[in-house]
């Protein structure tokens, strides 16, 4: 459980860490983007080469890193096992029996796999070089001019901060009740696929039942504090563009004209 690092983050001076969160949520969601345009091996390496540039550049422990995406690899063998089997494209390269690996289904599936683990980098090393607090006022601002159609901004902007901050603490809660059923006897590591979601379901109703208690909890500490909304609301850190972030946002958008150049 404590392997996911979807919504940590880790505090730090880097370089990463010192950009305006709102030029960070811009590159990110650009980038997201632009890497369907990929479609080959140049375009592809450009994109690997840009993540592990901002993993080098943020010095977040490239173990810490691992460690979180383990979880994910598993689901990305998945695609690539499923993509294998079932594109058809290209030369025959191996055929037993009812088993066909096809030229183009297998660089399918390692395009499509390249694609999801960039991705998942990306978004993580921006929720790992970026507190909650700053990416609730990032998302504010860029979203600032919703406001003129009524739509609550804010009110987005803090559902998207409080989901980040509570994924590590429901798996801190995951993890307790976990431990507190198996001194109970229940065992979730062995036994068939049906018997380990029999032994999941119990799981889900203490979890459940915690995460409305933490809501109702932190519903009442925000009222007890006189919480009104974005009305007379102001900031104690302001956010300040400077020059790296435009950086960013120029090599961002070079990457974006020479995926669009290289691509097949």
């Amino acid at each position: 459980m404590f392997n996911i690092i979807i919504g940590q983050y880790v505090p730090g001076q880097s370089v990463i860490h010192r950009l305006d969160p709102r030029a960070k949520l811009l590159a990110v969601f650009l980038f997201v983007i632009i890497i369907f345009l990929a479609n080959n091996w140049v375009t592809y390496a450009l994109a690997i080469i840009f993540t592990l540039l901002g993993v080098f550049l943020s010095k977040v422990p490239v173990r810490f890193i691992y460690r979180g995406l383990k979880p994910i690899i598993i689901i990305i063998i998945f695609t690539f096992i499923l993509n294998v089997l079932f594109t058809k494209e290209g030369e025959l390269l191996v055929s037993y029996g009812w088993f066909h690996i096809y030229e183009g289904g297998l660089i399918q599936a390692v395009f499509i796999s390249m694609r999801l683990l960039v991705i998942i980098v990306a978004t993580t090393l921006l929720t790992l070089t970026t507190s909650p607090i700053d990416i609730t006022d990032g998302l504010e601002i860029l979203l600032g001019p919703l406001k003129k159609i009524k739509l609550p901004v804010h009110e987005f902007a803090l559902m998207m901060s409080i989901a980040l901050r509570f994924i590590p603490t429901l798996l801190e809660e995951t993890e307790k009740v976990m431990k507190a059923q198996s001194a109970r006897g229940s065992d979730f590591t062995s036994g068939s696929l049906k018997s380990r979601v029999k032994a999941i379901i119990p799981l889900l109703v203490p979890l459940f039942v915690g995460a409305f208690k933490r809501a109702e909890e932190l519903a009442m500490a925000m009222e007890a504090r006189g919480y009104r909304g974005d009305v007379g609301r102001t900031r104690l850190r302001q956010l300040i563009w400077s020059l790296s972030d435009t950086f960013l946002m120029l090599v961002t958008l070079f990457l974006t004209a020479a995926l669009f150049i290289l691509r097949g």
